[in-house]
C-alpha cells in the first residue's frame, strides 16, 4: 500500500511542479526539470513495484493526467492575473523634440556610454552620443535628429 502512495505522491507532485513551470514560470527552470524528474521516478518505481502492465497503465494515465492538467491550467485563466494588460503609448522624448534642433547646445547631466540625458532650454532630453562617452556636465550639441533620436557631439569649452 505504500508503494502506491509513492508513485501517486510522486506522480502527483511532479504534475504540479510541471503546471507551475508551464503557467507562472515560462522558459526551462529549475522547477520544470524537477517535475520531470519527479514523473520519471513515479515511473520507474511503478515498473518496479507493480510490474511492466501496471507501468503501462500508470505511463498512459500519467500523460493524459499531465496533458489534461497543462491544458485546463492555460484555459482556466488564472496566469492572466500575472500578466501585463496596458500597453505604452509614449515615445522617448514625445512632444518635446518638436523644439529641438539642430546645433542647440545644452549639458550632459549624465554621462553618455552612448545613452543619457541632456540639458537643452530647462528641458531635460534622453540623447545618444555616436559611440563615444561623454562624461556628467560636458558641453554637448545636438548633432542631428532621427526619428525622435537625439544625437549629440561633445563640444570643447
Amino acid at each position: 500500500m505504500a508503494e502506491w502512495f509513492i508513485v501517486i505522491g510522486l506522480v502527483v507532485f511532479g504534475l504540479a511542479l510541471i503546471v507551475i513551470e508551464v503557467v507562472f514560470i515560462p522558459g526551462t527552470t529549475i522547477v520544470g526539470i524537477l517535475g520531470c524528474l519527479f514523473g520519471i521516478a513515479a515511473l520507474y518505481l511503478s515498473f518496479e513495484y507493480f510490474g511492466n502492465t501496471i507501468g503501462a497503465i500508470t505511463s498512459i494515465v500519467s500523460l493524459i493526467a499531465g496533458i489534461s492538467v497543462v491544458v485546463i491550467s492555460l484555459k482556466s485563466g488564472v496566469w492572466e492575473k500575472f500578466s501585463l494588460k496596458s500597453t505604452m503609448e509614449g515615445k522617448v522624448n514625445g512632444e518635446i523634440v518638436v523644439t529641438a534642433k539642430v546645433g542647440d547646445v545644452g549639458k550632459a547631466i549624465s554621462t553618455l556610454k552612448p545613452i543619457g540625458n541632456g540639458l537643452f532650454d530647462e528641458k531635460i532630453l534622453e540623447v545618444r552620443s555616436n559611440g563615444d562617452y561623454i562624461p556628467a556636465d560636458a558641453k554637448i550639441q545636438i548633432s542631428k535628429i532621427v526619428d525622435s533620436k537625439i544625437f549629440v557631439e561633445s563640444i570643447l569649452n
